[in-house]
């Protein structure tokens, strides 16, 4: 028997029973470069940008490559707003929607590692803008309060989460009725984007893992060099 099939059994038969449930949802398989071995969906979950590499998120090229300004303009954002930064980082994006949102807006810089949050929390806070509130998710829960957020964004996050099906879940929960979840990733059907495969997902895998959470799609916009933008929106109660 294949090893990595002989990994996954034994695997699911030490977790207790709801947490076999949540792994029942991924496949184990060897690992190809840049990749965890774990599948799901059809395609194979990134290792994590580690903090220590905090330093290329901060490139001073990033704007000419990315247009970071163009994609913050995208989202469309209102003062007062409350706003989630998924996998926030080195705090990039969030400090450049801090003076959008205004003193009665609120950002939320969620990440999984410590020092990227100790990055965030040096920033320095400016009249008028709103306050970075710094939040240590899980590999499974954003630990967010449940229908808070206006709306949630993940700038090149979502394809390394370890868990998408039960981040999503929780950022489900935590948006609004009608509140917004955007991801933002490389373009997998852009052979000319210049990142390594696995750091890339196209827009059909997107839509194919966030509907299924119950999520409803709005738009895609393109207008950036190597990423595109896909909006949802959470579904109203009847």
């Amino acid at each position: 028997m294949n090893k990595w099939l002989v990994f996954s059994v034994l695997a699911l038969l030490t977790l207790p029973a709801q947490a076999a449930d949540s792994e029942a949802l991924y496949r184990l398989q060897r690992p190809t470069p840049d990749g965890t071995g774990k599948v799901y969906m059809g395609r194979e979950i990134a290792h994590v940008m580690g903090w220590q590499a905090a330093s290329w998120l901060e490139r001073p090229e990033r704007e000419e490559e990315e247009r970071v300004s163009e994609m913050i303009a995208e989202l469309r954002l209102q003062p007062g707003m409350v706003v989630a930064d998924i996998g926030a980082g080195s705090g990039y994006t969030t400090r450049r929607i801090a003076p959008i949102l205004g003193a009665q807006g609120r950002v939320l810089a969620v990440d999984i590692q410590p020092q990227m949050l100790e990055l965030i929390r040096k920033i320095p806070r400016r009249a008028g803008d709103a306050p970075i509130e710094t939040v240590l998710s899980t590999a499974t829960d954003a630990r967010l309060v449940p229908d808070s957020i206006d709306l949630a964004f993940m700038v090149d996050v979502y394809h390394e989460l370890e868990y998408p099906h039960e981040m999503l879940a929780s950022l489900v929960r935590a948006l609004k009725p009608n509140g917004q979840l955007v991801f933002v990733e490389y373009r997998a059907e852009d052979a000319q984007v210049p990142i390594k495969g696995l750091h890339k997902m196209s827009e059909k895998q997107v839509r194919l893992e966030a509907e299924q959470e119950g999520l409803s799609w709005q738009r895609t916009s393109r207008r950036l060099p190597w990423q595109h933008m896909v909006f949802f929106r959470k579904a109203t109660p009847p």
